[in-house]
């Protein structure tokens, strides 16, 4: 048994997004072969009642809070110093000193950084022999990028400087560490393409889904109204793709469906929903749950999961769980791009207003049945033992096939 020193952006439980997901599974399966020392960020106050789960996993635990509006202010300090916004964001004083006390105290195997800011935390003070793995997931900076297509000034301007800036980050440390891996092999391929001078050791790792929990077989009430044939959304209702995803959709798309079908639903589930997604609800057949106890129901007993996302990366979480409980992919091809589901399943793809509007109507006039199909791509492609297994590879400094 190893001794691994993990930290992350965020507590990972409840497993409720998808970087929470992710770094849950990755601590549950590292816990059951080293010893863990795990330091995160806590950035929800209701997230502090499940630390104790957390900590129950690791050899020690770290935690500090982190206010998010006070924090959007002092990253300010990155226009001064010439750095990403995101470094200061996830500046901490209690987090560096944790840090570095359990590498002068631990004999530790490997260190595992999960999002790239909070690399700061690991350059230049690991001591030698001791490998790092920097998992970003996403390309971060090109998430930004994006954003400033989407954004008028000034906010297009900081998003392109934190987009750039970003990325000179990530090629620092993906330069000083033994690897760099990303969600997906589509991912890892667009930062080789941004960072030649690591591409060697830039790998890639899959997302997983708990196809025990997000089984079709099991019981599920049905949320909905008898006559109402849903299209659903699910994700972090405060995350801007999500946000943006959905204000389209309903604006741009759904008003045509909704004439042609009025028994048409647009349902919009997930936590922490902005004012401009709550004012959707305003509109007929759009409905906003805000959090729910259990996702399953409102997946399981749509028509379809709609997925108009015009900003993604890497693998969404919610298209791999609506494929696991057998349902219809009604998406963007953003939304599906880090998804290998070719030679077993085919989601519906649509590009713009009219190619959602008219698959939409499809959908809700036809209900179609069980997508079986869909589920044996996720039992097949995204199992997280498989893919855990993998990355523990990379942790270990085995270098993997990236055809593999």
């Amino acid at each position: 048994m190893g001794r691994l020193l993990f930290i992350a952006h965020r507590v990972p439980y409840p497993p409720n997004k998808g970087d929470k997901i992710s770094t849950f599974n990755m601590l549950k399966y590292f816990s059951g072969r080293h010893d863990v020392f795990f330091g995160a960020f806590v950035d929800d106050k209701s997230d502090w009642d499940h630390v104790g789960r957390v900590r129950a996993l690791c050899q020690e635990a770290y935690f500090t809070g982190l206010q998010p509006s006070w924090r959007r202010l002092a990253s300010l300090r990155g226009l001064l110093t010439g750095e990403p916004l995101t470094l200061p964001y996830y500046r901490d004083s209690g987090m560096r000193n944790w840090v570095a006390r359990v590498l002068e105290r631990e004999q530790l195997d490997a260190v595992l950084i999960y999002s790239s800011a909070l690399g700061q935390y690991a350059t230049k003070n690991v001591p030698s022999g001791v490998r790092v793995v920097f998992n970003i997931d996403d390309v971060d900076s090109e998430k930004w990028r994006a954003y400033a297509r989407h954004k008028p000034f000034p906010m297009s301007w900081i998003y392109r400087r934190e987009g750039r800036k970003l990325l000179q980050f990530e090629r620092l440390c993906a330069a000083e560490f033994d690897a760099t891996v990303l969600i997906s092999a589509q991912e890892a391929e667009v930062f080789r393409d941004l960072a030649p001078e690591v591409a060697h050791k830039v790998f890639h790792r899959n997302q997983g889904v708990d196809t025990r929990f997000f089984d079709p077989a099991l019981p599920y009430s049905n949320p909905y109204g008898p006559n109402e044939r849903v299209l659903v959304f699910v994700g972090a209702m405060d995350y801007y793709p999500n946000i943006d995803a959905v204000t389209w959709f309903a604006k741009e798309a759904f008003p045509a469906v909704r004439a042609q079908v009025p028994e048409a639903a647009f349902y919009i589930v997930g936590l922490n929903p902005a004012d401009a997604v709550l004012r959707l609800a305003e509109q007929a057949g759009v409905t906003v749950t805000g959090a729910v106890p259990d996702v399953r129901p409102y997946v399981r007993h749509s028509v379809a999961a709609c997925l108009p996302l015009r900003i993604s990366r890497g693998i969404q979480n919610k298209a791999i769980e609506a494929m696991a409980l057998e349902r219809p992919i009604l998406a963007s091809p953003a939304a599906m791009a880090g998804i290998d589901t070719k030679g077993i399943y085919e989601p519906i793809l649509a590009e713009d207003a009219k190619s959602f509007t008219a698959a939409a109507i499809q959908l809700v006039s036809n209900s179609p049945a069980s997508q079986p199909e869909a589920r044996r791509c996720v039992l097949e492609r995204y199992d997280w033992e498989t893919h855990l297994k993998r990355f523990e590879g990379i942790l270990s400094g085995q270098v993997p096939s990236e055809g593999s």
